[in-house]
């Protein structure tokens, strides 16, 4: 669906306008483990300024009737962001819930400014109010597989993006 040229190209136009904006700062890129780890390293790599990584881990709990409930921060970030420009990057934002409470938790603790950054965007399916600075592609509601992003934790392996077809076996990653 998205080969890895067309990968490359929208990395590269991201990694120039981050570039470009956080000229003689150093922004500190945050991550959400496993899947965004591709688009994190590639990211850095086409930044022209210097920065900083970290990571975090969360699980979600589901309400009843399979609503998206809670999120919890199982690993946090160990840089201190006070004062400092972050970059909150992931692979894949649908409702924007789970981005919307990790930058209002990365919020709390007193950075310059907190901007998000996602290889796709799927507006269709967002509920959070959440203001995407970078994007590297718009999507439809379409599950899709490979370069970070899973499928009962396979795929992420695969250098291109996939659409997988209903019925296939394995698990989707939701945001």
């Amino acid at each position: 669906m998205i080969s890895r040229a067309r990968i490359r190209s929208a990395v590269a136009r991201l990694g120039m306008e981050i570039s470009s904006d956080y000229e003689g700062r150093t922004p500190i890129l945050v991550t959400v483990l496993k899947g965004a780890v591709f688009f994190l390293t590639d990211l850095a790599k086409r930044l022209s300024v210097p920065c900083m990584m970290d990571f975090m881990a969360i699980s979600r709990y589901r309400r009843k009737g399979g609503m998206e409930g809670m999120v919890r921060i199982t690993r946090d970030i160990a840089l201190d962001i006070t004062g400092e420009p972050v970059i909150l990057v992931e692979d894949i934002i649908d409702t924007g819930l789970t981005v919307s409470y990790l930058q209002k938790v990365l919020l709390t603790r007193n950075p310059e400014s907190v901007e998000i950054c996602t290889l796709l965007n799927r507006k269709s399916r967002r509920i959070a109010n959440i203001d995407i600075k970078y994007s590297g592609f718009e999507m439809t509601d379409i599950y899709v597989v490979g370069y970070g992003l899973d499928h009962g934790g396979l795929y992420r392996n695969l250098p291109d993006i996939y659409r997988m077809e209903k019925g296939e076996s394995g698990s989707a990653r939701e945001d």
